[in-house]
């Protein structure tokens, strides 16, 4: 899965409500809260190109708006309950202003289209992934009082001739989607689902689309995939193919100013290729998220994880081999399904071995349609979850300080995205590495977001690495 985005209105600092004020008179304003990974969010700046074709502007402000979109994650329950306050805090503001129309976009829309709808009437539309084409269409059916409903699923759809409009950026960094859908079929994962099968992006519209960024002063573009590794491209022709280090390839000569990251890769896909791509180009960026799920090989196959333990350790000390300078982050799920204390002592085992620099912790939440639901009982209790859990991030807490640590007194080259959340007397960057980096402004008065910097570590906190100006 995708890293999640913790706040549904924030990403790098900024609200991810608009991308532009509709203050003309007359023009209709939408509005869009995106929850859940980054592609919902990159799907987020698909419809609002889209609406924006279709007359509509952006607002910032819900009350204002004439059109409101929840773009919904499903991968755990509390994300879906923090839709539904949502949703029913929108249904209260359409009392007072009936012309209000409220619409579902995402992974929530298949399973709950018809409790939404028509049972609890929280909203107005349900668009599904791959239908956001058909929002025109859907608008003038709602406006007409008639059902709008599209979560057709498509073994085609990439959007891949639509220009994103930007949501709330920082006009620094960007996504850039490659593919969507996943064939994996990850026995707690409800993606294959809700986003269908696997398909890949022509590798030209990504490369232009980069390209046309990098003349826009973006630095720094994160090319998103559930599995970016399986990406294969191939024209109708059936003779030229690009597969995903030759993406990055291709994308990493665009600019060399501008940096190239990715999410997420599969352990079992992500090849030598890949690797020797990132070590020949200064513009990738030192940083792989590699999703581990559980260190127990037990766990794993109930999870139709497609490797063992040993071949997870293998493959982040192949990366390491590679990149001694190599980042890496995973994913990890607690209380899965029949797990024992001894298989979440080799999750605990694993992540001390492969030293995470940060991690993303959850504990296991059943998913209704998904393989596990079905094969499996939900037998570990709340209490025991909950317990394992701490301890994994307590585990994770204590290696995120020490990779911090070691990090003090060396020199890294950052990225400047804006001021710090807590200061406006500091800058907010990161290195290749994907670590913040909070620094005075004072001293380098031309300096500037966009800029690359010299920065040395002088302290770190458990999150944070806190520098000095180099030079």
């Amino acid at each position: 899965m995708l890293p999640t985005v913790k706040d549904p209105y924030q990403y790098n600092g900024e609200p991810l409500a608009v991308a532009s004020e509709a203050l003309q008179t007359g023009r209709r304003r939408y509005y869009i809260e995106s929850y859940g990974c980054q592609m919902n969010f990159s799907d987020s700046e698909i419809v609002a190109s889209i609406l924006e074709e279709s007359g509509y502007g952006g607002t910032r402000d819900a009350s204002l708006a004439d059109l409101v979109f929840i773009n919904t994650c499903s991968i755990r329950e509390k994300a879906e309950q923090t839709v539904r306050n949502r949703l029913t805090e929108f249904r209260r503001l359409k009392k007072e202003r009936p012309s209000l129309m409220v619409g579902v976009l995402g992974c929530m829309a298949e399973r709950l289209k018809a409790k939404w709808l028509e049972e609890e009437q929280l909203v107005d539309l349900v668009v599904g992934p791959d239908a956001y084409r058909s929002l025109p269409t859907l608008l003038a059916a709602a406006e007409d009082g008639r059902k709008a409903v599209n979560v057709l699923l498509s073994r085609e759809e990439t959007y891949a001739d639509i220009a994103p409009v930007r949501l709330g950026g920082n006009g620094i960094t960007a996504f850039v989607s490659i593919m969507r859908g996943c064939n994996n079929m990850c026995s707690f994962c409800v993606v294959p689902f809700t986003r269908g099968r696997e398909r890949s992006r022509p590798a030209a519209s990504i490369v232009e689309e980069c390209r046309t960024l990098a003349r826009q002063g973006y630095r720094e573009v994160t090319l998103l995939g559930q599995n970016v590794d399986s990406y294969y491209w191939q024209d109708a022709q059936g003779g030229l193919t690009v597969d995903f280090a030759a993406l990055l390839e291709q994308c990493a000569q665009v600019d060399p100013l501008l940096r190239i990251r990715f999410s997420t890769s599969h352990p079992k896909d992500i090849t030598e290729e890949v690797l020797q791509t990132m070590a020949r180009h200064p513009n990738i960026c030192r940083y792989i998220h590699l999703p581990l799920q559980s260190g127990s090989t037990r766990i794993l196959q109930g999870m139709n994880r497609s490797y063992t333990r040993e071949w997870y350790m293998a493959k982040v000390r192949r990366i390491r081999e590679v990149m001694p300078d190599c980042g890496i982050s995973s994913d990890i799920i607690a209380g899965f399904c029949m797990e024992t204390e001894e298989d979440h002592a080799d999750t605990l085992d694993v992540m001390t071995q492969s030293h995470f620099d940060f991690s993303y912790m959850f504990m296991y939440s059943e998913r209704p349609g998904t393989l596990a639901a079905k094969r499996y009982a939900d037998d570990v209790v709340p209490e025991v979850k909950q317990r394992r859990l701490e301890e994994i991030v307590a585990l994770q807490n204590r290696m995120s300080l020490a990779s911090n640590q070691a990090d003090v007194g060396r020199r890294f080259t950052v990225l400047i995205e804006g001021d710090s959340k807590r200061s406006q007397a500091h800058w907010m960057g990161r290195n290749s590495q994907n670590k913040v980096l909070v620094f005075p402004k004072a001293g380098k008065t031309e300096a500037a977001p966009g800029d690359y910097v010299e920065v040395w570590v002088t302290g770190c906190t458990q999150a944070t690495l806190l520098g000095e100006w180099a030079g």
